[in-house]
C-alpha cells in the first residue's frame, strides 16, 4: 500500500492526530482533494515548502474549510469529475466552535462532501486551550484548575448529535484505537450521495498529559469507559459498532496530567454523568 500521508513531519510523538490522518488517507485513496483548516495538523504537515499529503490538499482558516470543500465539490462538478471525493478535515477548534456556522450551513445545503473532525479535545495548536469538545473537569490554559477551580465547567459539546439533527443521511463516530472501524466508516461515508460527518476520538499526549506510548491504550480505554461511543446515525437509525465493555472511568482519568486535580468525589461525579448519558442515549440500541 502506497502510504499517502507521508512519514517525517512534525507531530509531537504519539501524536493521534497523525495516526488519524494516516488512516484516513489509507481508507480514501488517492482521488480526493482535502481542504484542510488551520490546526495541528496543517502546523506539522505543510509547513513550506514541504508536505506530507500526497494528495491534493488545500489550507485554508479555521473558520471556512467545509466553505471551501463545498467550493470545491461544486466546481469538480461543473468539469465532470463527480467521482473525485471533497474532504473538509478540522480540529475540534476548528469545526466544533469557530467553523461551527460554516457546518451547519454546509448539512443544510447538502454538499456531497466528508466532513471530518479529528478531536483531540482542546485547541491544541495554538496553547491547549480549552475548545466546545474539552471534557468536563478538564483542566486547561483557558480553564486552569486550581484553588477555586474545578477546570472546564461544561461538558462535552456532543456535535455529532446537531449533525443527524439536521437530517442528513450519515453521521459516525470513530476512534484511532479502532482502525478498522474507523477504515470501514471512511469508506461507506464516501459511498454515500450527500453531506457526511464523522467525529474521531484522537488523543494528544503533549495537551492531555500521558506517555506518549500509550497513545493507542488511551483511545480503547476512552471506549472501554464509556466516555467515547463508537456509533453510527445512518438515515436517522443509530448504531452501536462497539459495546463498551464498562471499565470505571477513573481507569481512563487517572493516567491524564489535566485531571489529576480531581478528587475522588468529582470522580465519583463523572462516572454518574457518564452513566447517565449512556443510559439515555445508547441503553436500548
Amino acid at each position: 500500500m502506497t502510504e499517502l500521508f507521508a512519514s517525517g513531519h512534525r507531530a509531537c510523538a504519539g501524536c493521534g492526530s497523525a495516526i488519524c490522518m494516516r488512516t484516513i488517507l489509507n481508507a480514501t485513496g488517492p482521488d480526493v482533494v482535502a481542504c484542510i483548516s488551520t490546526g495541528c495538523m496543517e502546523v506539522v504537515s505543510t509547513q513550506y515548502p514541504t508536505t506530507a499529503w500526497k494528495v491534493p490538499t488545500i489550507h485554508v482558516l479555521f473558520e471556512n474549510a467545509i466553505s471551501v470543500a463545498s467550493g470545491v465539490r461544486e466546481a469538480l462538478n461543473s468539469q465532470g469529475k463527480e467521482d473525485v471525493k471533497v474532504l473538509a478535515i478540522g480540529g475540534d477548534g476548528a469545526f466544533v466552535d469557530i467553523g461551527f456556522r460554516a457546518l451547519s450551513g454546509a448539512l443544510e445545503r447538502g454538499h456531497d462532501i466528508l466532513i471530518i473532525c479529528y478531536d483531540n479535545e482542546s485547541y491544541s495548536n495554538t496553547g491547549l486551550q480549552r475548545s466546545g469538545a474539552t471534557p468536563y473537569h478538564a483542566s486547561a490554559t483557558t480553564t486552569p484548575a486550581g484553588k477555586n477551580s474545578k477546570g472546564k465547567e461544561q461538558w462535552k459539546k456532543d456535535l455529532p448529535a446537531i449533525c443527524a439533527a439536521h437530517h442528513i443521511p450519515y453521521v459516525a463516530t470513530a476512534s484511532i484505537g479502532y482502525p478498522d472501524d474507523l477504515e470501514r466508516k471512511i469508506k461507506k461515508a464516501l459511498m454515500i450521495k450527500g453531506p457526511k460527518y464523522i467525529q474521531i476520538h484522537c488523543p494528544c499526549p503533549t495537551g492531555w498529559g500521558f506517555d506518549p506510548s500509550k497513545t493507542i491504550e488511551m483511545a480503547k480505554l476512552a471506549v472501554e469507559t464509556k466516555m467515547w461511543t463508537l456509533y453510527e446515525t445512518e438515515n436517522g437509525k443509530k448504531t452501536i459498532n462497539i459495546k463498551p465493555k464498562g471499565n470505571p472511568v477513573e481507569d481512563y482519568l487517572k493516567l491524564q496530567k489535566r485531571f489529576r486535580h480531581l478528587t475522588d468525589s468529582d470522580i465519583k461525579e463523572m462516572q454518574k454523568k457518564v452513566d447517565e448519558i449512556w443510559d439515555r442515549d445508547f441503553k436500548d440500541l
